[in-house]
């Protein structure tokens, strides 16, 4: 009973990891094709002919080094920037007593519900008034500002930690900020690594923001390997050019989360509900 049990959970586990895997499957199969390949019928699974060559023409049918730059650029800013930022304000909402305190985080998380569409408009306004449109200063801004979620994520960690360190601390006379940055930040590794790991892929994969608010030549990666690559005679997309483009794009995110991945998981274990 206890086998067949156990036999019935794993099926449904390597059901589900092929559910999820096998649209990445497919776009690295696209990115091997060739032209003609894509739309044939029947449909190939496999390459007739694997085409390494795609992955060349990608770099090089658009500046796509310097589109990563840009990309590396921000999303470096904005995930150093609002994991400090969040990191502060986790610290207020879980070690600090103040007056409405319960409120405003409560006020906090009701903000996770409100759909980023709805500021996009307003917040594209701002920018253009206070002359910051073209520039990377909006992802500064943002990142000065904290993100719901991570603050929570913060909040929570900073919570269960022991209160006498904190007492400890204030009796051989450090204040609020030494305490941040001396004891509490260097403990809440895991929730740093998490924090970073969210951060930068959402900079990182972002299309809307950057289109929006950057020209062509300063624009990010993905904006460029979704609207680039496009046949000069036709208009039309490159499809398995483009592919090749999209997973050498997945890599960057990949290789940060294998490299910090027991650290994205400790943190999110750890900041459940105290």
């Amino acid at each position: 009973m206890i086998l067949a049990r156990r036999t019935s959970i794993y099926i449904l586990l390597v059901g589900l990891v092929v559910l999820f895997v096998s649209p990445f499957g497919w776009l690295v199969l696209t990115a091997f094709k060739d032209t003609s390949e894509l739309a044939a019928y029947p449909v190939h699974w496999l390459p007739r002919e694997w085409q390494v060559g795609n992955f060349s023409k990608a770099l090089n049918f658009i500046p796509y080094l310097a589109y990563a730059k840009n990309s590396l650029i921000i999303a470096t800013i904005y995930s150093v920037l609002i994991t400090l930022s969040s990191a502060w304000a986790g610290f207020g909402f879980a070690r600090l007593n103040a007056p409405g305190k319960r409120f405003l985080f409560g006020l906090l998380l009701s903000t996770m519900m409100m759909p980023a569409m709805i500021t996009l408009i307003p917040t594209y306004i701002i920018f253009a008034k206070i002359g910051v449109i073209n520039t990377y200063w909006p992802w500064v801004l943002w990142g000065l500002a904290g993100a719901p979620y991570l603050i929570f994520l913060f909040r929570q960690f900073f919570a269960n930690m022991p209160r006498e360190l904190e007492e400890a601390a204030i009796i051989d006379g450090c204040g609020y900020g030494r305490i941040f940055w001396r004891i509490f930040l260097p403990q809440s590794w895991p929730v740093l690594a998490t924090s970073m790991v969210l951060s930068f892929s959402w900079s990182w994969g972002d299309y809307i923001a950057p289109s929006l608010l950057l020209s062509t030549d300063r624009t990010t990666l993905a904006v460029a390997v979704a609207t680039l690559y496009t046949n000069p005679a036709n208009d039309t997309p490159i499809n398995n050019v483009i592919a090749a483009g999209a997973v050498m794009f997945i890599i960057p995110i990949l290789v940060l989360f294998l490299i910090i991945q027991k650290g994205f998981v400790t943190g999110v274990s750890t900041s459940g509900l105290k």
